[in-house]
């Protein structure tokens, strides 16, 4: 078992160093340290970036003592700490709409133990997966929307992932608008093509192919009221011919977006992101 220390400061000489002795101080071990520093171009001034993870055995203080304790050392540097635990799985909802391809991969990758998350909810506004979710065990949700019933849905909505008590929301497809408060509630993570802002609406592939695109991609990207334009935690890409026709553009960006979204929301669930401004800093 071992804790992550999720750290961020203006960057200032002996940051590590006082990381790492506040945890040799506890008798910690040190398991992996990645740190980076943006050099703020925008004139904000340089801002530093850690994650330390470092083994809870034979540490010398308790879970829920160690901000405390950590507190003068996040006071002095002007630092920012969120502290997490690799046995703690985070609660998650997935949302879906029709498209089943990126939620069937994660429930997937759950099951198998690849995903260290603690899945509450499936949501869904059709009722197509509910089968699936019920062979895998996860309780599945209907909610159906229409543009009439948008506010009463998003109200059951957040009312749901509060009932289940989920601190992750994984839209794998969901096909809907969300509205502000929606999305200030906790975080989304969204996957969608990368032609954006090309290609807008519907059937983007067709139109990928009407322009004789030579590159595909996908998008994976914390949601924000900015619909698609939140900060980006992982994107891929492929090569494309001209001998790939709209059925086979749209398989090969279907493939993209599980890789993509899957490895977006490793990286979260293992505590590896940190947000800055509209960018995001993901460790390995």
């Amino acid at each position: 078992m071992t804790a992550v220390l999720l750290l961020s400061c203006p960057d200032q000489r002996g940051v590590v160093a006082a990381t790492a002795e506040f945890i040799a101080a506890h008798d910690g071990n040190i398991v992996h340290a990645e740190q980076h520093v943006d050099p703020g171009a925008d004139g904000s001034g340089a801002v530093f970036f850690q994650r330390v993870e470092f083994e809870l055995e034979g540490f010398g203080l308790d879970r829920d003592e160690i901000v405390d304790a950590f507190a003068p050392i996040a006071q002095r540097l002007g630092m920012h700490v969120d502290l997490r635990f690799s046995d703690v799985p985070t609660p998650t909802a997935i949302m879906a709409s029709k498209q089943p391809h990126c939620l069937y991969d994660l429930l997937t990758r759950w099951r198998s133990g690849e995903l260290p998350m603690d899945l509450r909810v499936i949501v869904s506004n059709h009722p197509d997966h509910a089968a699936f979710a019920a062979h895998m065990g996860v309780p599945y949700l209907h909610l159906p929307v229409t543009p009439d019933t948008k506010a009463e849905q998003e109200v059951a909505l957040l009312a749901a992932l509060d009932e289940h008590g989920v601190e992750l929301v994984v839209m794998a497809r969901y096909m809907q608008i969300l509205g502000d408060r929606f999305v200030a509630a906790r975080p989304i993570i969204n996957i969608h093509h990368s032609f954006l802002p090309a290609f807008v609406g519907a059937n983007p592939y067709r139109q990928a192919y009407d322009r004789g695109v030579k590159l595909i991609g996908a998008t994976a990207h914390y949601a924000t009221a900015d619909l698609d334009e939140g900060p980006i935690i992982e994107q891929d890409t492929v090569h494309v011919t001209h001998r790939d026709d709209v059925q086979r553009l749209t398989a090969r960006g279907r493939d993209l977006e599980t890789i993509v979204l899957a490895r977006a929301v490793r990286a979260h669930l293992e505590h590896r992101v940190l947000v800055h401004g509209r960018k995001t800093v993901v460790f390995s």
